[in-house]
């Protein structure tokens, strides 16, 4: 995968934080996504929510996985450490990445098939751990990276770009988040910028699993299998000298609204989202309220979106299970590795 890097040259006059960095140096490679897609926009909130809480980019660890929304860490904090897991596994990686360095961190960005499909059970269990760490889940209830599929949060009755109509049940991510115990769940959409950045900042000064469900829409599907016009058809049936593809480019979709307020957003495809923002007399550590009335605006063909819900006495994974407070890295040898004998009388008591 081929990234392109950004000119260090900055405009003398450009803004600085706290700790003396411009917003520019928190950006990262030149995204390679389709233009007006909402992970770019999900990006610059990302980059927006660093800059102002003052984050020093090193301290910070950016994990992903596969698909479009695990390529969009390349783009933000470029000096920050990052990995990018296999397929549905960068939940295990978080968590051996927050039990060995507590001092970092952790942001990790998803899609609805790296976390709801192949991905569902570590996500469930990252949840459960309470693993300290912000987990984006950009959303756009399809398999972009390969084609446009429908992916596990797809609505039943949605249809894809050919036509065909889904009819199996959706996974709604945040009333999963809910049930398994999440301290922290929101939802947001990737056009509402005001609304987003102050939940990713929330989010990443949570202790605790941080759950952020983000609308995100992608602006296109590539072409189906079966037409004699496809990229595919093509491919397989000529000889290339270069192999490229070409998207439209698409306005970016913004949309901002006042608490408590329904708004219906039109999606690049034609169709509709009504958003609908939490009051401020919203009550978000009362899970079980939380969940019903996530599905009474479902039930009215809404999608809620704001802080859903934030545990008051979260105690994340290193309080839960009493591991020491010094990250594991800067443990000396030996204690790490006492030897032998200290693990002789570990093995003693078990038999």
């Amino acid at each position: 995968m081929t990234y392109i890097a950004k000119p260090r040259v900055h405009h003398p006059s450009l803004q600085k934080n706290a700790i003396g960095l411009t917003r520019r140096d928190y950006e990262g490679a030149i995204t390679t996504l389709c233009a007006g897609c909402g992970h770019d926009s999900i990006t610059a909130a990302i980059i927006q929510a660093f800059w102002e809480l003052s984050v020093p980019p090193h301290t910070v660890a950016k994990l992903s996985g596969i698909g479009c929304s695990s390529k969009t860490p390349a783009y933000f904090l470029r000096e920050a450490h990052g990995f990018n897991a296999v397929h549905g596994r960068r939940p295990a990686i978080a968590t051996g990445a927050g039990a060995a360095n507590g001092g970092l961190m952790m942001i990790g960005v998803s899609g609805d098939g790296d976390s709801l499909s192949i991905g569902l059970g570590q996500l469930s269990h990252a949840i459960r751990r309470n693993v300290n760490i912000l987990y984006l889940l950009e959303n756009n209830g399809v398999y972009g990276l390969t084609k446009g599929q429908f992916s596990a949060s797809a609505d039943p009755g949605s249809t894809s770009k050919k036509g065909e109509v889904n009819t199996m049940e959706a996974i709604d991510s945040v009333l999963l988040a809910l049930t398994l115990g999440a301290t922290f769940v929101a939802r947001s959409f990737s056009g509402d910028k005001a609304q987003l950045v102050p939940l990713i900042q929330a989010g990443l000064a949570h202790k605790g699993f941080a759950f952020i469900d983000v609308i995100s829409p992608c602006v296109t599907f590539n072409d189906h299998e079966g037409s004699t016009k496809s990229y595919a058809y093509t491919r397989e049936h000529q000889v290339e000298v270069v192999q490229a593809d070409f998207v439209a480019p698409r306005e970016e979709i913004t949309s901002e609204q006042d608490p408590g307020t329904v708004k219906s957003v039109m999606l690049h495809d034609g169709s509709w989202v009504k958003l609908h923002k939490v009051a401020d007399s919203y009550d978000p550590t009362d899970r079980d309220r939380a969940y019903a009335y996530i599905r009474e605006r479902q039930r009215a063909n809404e999608v809620l979106t704001g802080l859903l819900y934030i545990s008051p006495d979260s105690r994340d994974m290193v309080e839960q299970n009493e591991l020491v407070s010094a990250p594991l890295h800067s443990l000396p040898f030996e204690q790490l590795c006492p030897g032998s004998a200290e693990l002789e009388k570990l093995q003693a008591r078990f038999r």
